[in-house]
């Protein structure tokens, strides 16, 4: 059995999947950095977790989006429904998810003061015994942080060559 040797050509390439996985991963990192400066501490989960500037989701849709205006125009049908969808992300990120990571934010904080009076509202565990952990609070965007992501999607779909 002969060497199998993978060369570039053979492997297909997919402008528009490509486009807004970069952008994704971009966006995290840059989250990941801005954090870091802000608080001066390391979260990992800034990598992988939703929230904060600039905004991933709307930076994968966005790019994606513009990709797919350069793959197919702006008159197709996968244009109208890329957009339809970048409009939806976009709308709720700012919408439903913002508002329960501020919900989110108050309860813990109603929670902790609680706590602090000696005053208990629930049980300290959970139903599989741990310890109950605080409500993620970074889940939405800020408009401008759908902004970032937004802007930096298309200007990374611009980039981005569209063959290799």
């Amino acid at each position: 059995m002969g060497d199998m040797v993978i060369k570039m050509k053979d492997i297909p390439y997919n402008y528009v999947l490509t486009t807004a996985v970069i952008s994704w991963c971009a966006a995290q990192v840059i989250k990941t950095l801005l954090h870091f400066i802000q608080t001066k501490t390391f979260d990992p989960e800034r990598l992988f977790g939703a929230g904060g500037m600039p905004s991933s989701h709307s930076a994968l849709v966005c790019s994606a989006t513009v990709a797919m205006s350069r793959e197919c125009g702006v008159g197709s049908p996968q244009f109208a429904l890329m957009f339809i969808l970048a409009v939806i992300v976009m709308y709720d990120a700012m919408g439903v998810r913002r508002s329960a990571g501020l919900h989110a934010r108050e309860l813990n904080r109603i929670n902790r003061l609680f706590a602090v009076k000696g005053i208990k509202l629930q049980d300290e565990t959970g139903d599989n015994g741990k310890k109950k952990k605080e409500l993620k609070e970074y889940l939405g965007h800020t408009p401008f942080e759908v902004l970032g992501g937004a802007l930096l999607g298309i200007l990374l779909s611009m980039i981005i060559p569209m063959s290799i």
